[in-house]
């Protein structure tokens, strides 16, 4: 799997615009939906769980590498799709959990959960040293030989768990982004990563690699993640500016076997997403966007259900809405940082953020009973289309033209799958004229 990530790099470095999409989301759902799209488009389909989601305690998920793997593999084997077609990454892999902690508790943690991913068979490793640790100067940024002497100590961790592998993982390396779940500030506050910065990056890392004789696992680093200025907050969404972003994208040019990972694509245009591709972000991250679309199509089928059967003798309601809106104000902590406002501002953020804060709330108890009643009940009583056209449309469409069926779980799947496609077209670019040159 590794390889074949590596083919795509070269494909682009090549000359052609293509790329990938990664799917970053624990969400069975949406796995589910990128499991299908990639089996229409029979295509390789890269998954990446990220370090707070799992790690080797079991993250917010429960769930430690290889438990993460097995329910991918799950979902695979039961839509019969081939496990050897799915790629398997672990984003801003590092201390990031314990960087309250010393550097030897943090970097001795962060050295194990790297371990647990090689083994489980991730083979894409995004090497993330970027924060500061307990023992670090708070009034000081960290120095690039001081990330970069870390980030080798990480990636000598993932070749010791490697070693009895046939496959050894490719890395990516940086970490110009801001934290987790969307900025806070406005787009003048985002600061795009300037050459000289990802210049410095690539040459002192690969310094240490070799200091280190790790000058071949240097030659699996494939991607370095850099801030093209794209971003998106609780209800605005910064786009992608080829100009703003023009250096970044002719300097990369001149780095053999080198493209960019972009974090945070979520609600990009399309057209955006090609543009961010032709300039060598071969690797486009999305994650809340798919789970905002999934809450899209779980609201449209709750107005479905309560418009078709609320009047319906012997049928109980799923109250879906009402029982996330409960279980968000009893259990704030996945919120409470992110938003602001009046009572009613962050009743309506909790909702509808572009942040998508809903996503942590799926897995709890209550929401599973709520979830599964509503596809229950549509299943056992399928909504007329005339209610199918009002609430979703775009889908009302494919049933229509033989493509797609009413029922609840595939309404879903399809309307997650309208974000991937965005994703597939701007990743395979051989209808576009090529802009790249090297």
């Amino acid at each position: 799997m590794a390889a074949e990530l590596i083919n795509i790099i070269r494909e682009h470095k090549s000359g052609r615009p293509v790329g990938i999409c990664s799917v970053c989301s624990a969400n069975r759902f949406v796995i589910e939906a990128a499991i299908k799209h990639a089996a229409v488009k029979n295509e390789f389909l890269l998954i990446e769980s990220t370090s707070n989601q799992v790690d080797q305690f079991g993250g917010y998920t429960g769930m430690q590498p290889a438990d993460f793997a097995r329910f991918v593999h799950t979902m695979a084997d039961r839509l019969s799709f081939p496990r050897e077609k799915i790629i398997l990454g672990g984003d801003h892999l590092g201390p990031n959990v314990w960087h309250k902690e010393n550097e030897s508790t943090a970097m001795k943690k962060a050295g194990d959960q790297i371990e647990a991913y090689v083994r489980a068979g991730y083979t894409k490793i995004h090497l993330d040293a970027s924060m500061r640790l307990g023992n670090d100067d708070p009034r000081l940024p960290l120095s690039a030989n001081l990330v970069a002497r870390r980030t080798v100590e990480m990636c000598r961790a993932a070749e010791t768990a490697a070693l009895p592998l046939a496959e050894k993982p490719v890395y990516v390396i940086g970490s110009d982004v801001p934290v987790p779940g969307g900025a806070q500030a406005a787009m003048d506050g985002i600061h795009i990563t300037r050459p000289e910065e990802v210049a410095e990056t690539i040459e002192v890392t690969r310094e240490h690699f070799v200091r280190a004789g790790l000058e071949e696992a240097w030659q699996r680093v494939v991607a370095v993640v850099v801030q093209p200025g794209v971003e998106f907050s609780n209800n605005e969404v910064f786009y992608y500016d080829h100009n703003k972003a023009l250096p970044l994208s002719l300097f990369i040019e001149s780095q053999a076997g080198l493209v960019y990972e972009a974090h945070s694509t979520d609600y990009q245009t399309e057209q955006c997403l090609n543009r961010m591709v032709e300039d060598h972000f071969a690797i486009l991250k999305v994650g809340p966007w798919l789970t905002f679309a999934y809450r899209e199509a779980l609201f449209a089928l709750e107005a479905i259900e309560k418009e078709y059967l609320a009047a319906q003798k012997g049928v109980v309601l799923s109250d879906l809405k009402k029982t996330i809106t409960r279980l968000m104000h009893d259990e704030p902590e996945y919120w409470k940082d992110h938003f602001r406002g009046s009572d009613d501002e962050i009743a309506f953020s909790c909702l509808y953020s572009l942040s998508d804060r809903i996503r942590y709330y799926w897995p709890k108890s209550g929401m599973d009973k709520a979830l599964h009643r509503l596809i229950s009940n549509l299943g056992r009583h399928p909504a007329p289309l005339s209610l199918i056209s009002q609430y979703l449309p775009e889908q009302h469409n494919a049933i229509i033209n033989k493509k797609l069926s009413p029922n609840p779980v595939d309404l879903i799947h399809d309307k997650i799958g309208g974000v991937l496609a965005k994703y597939h077209r701007a990743t395979h670019g051989a209808s576009r004229p090529s802009k790249l040159t090297f």
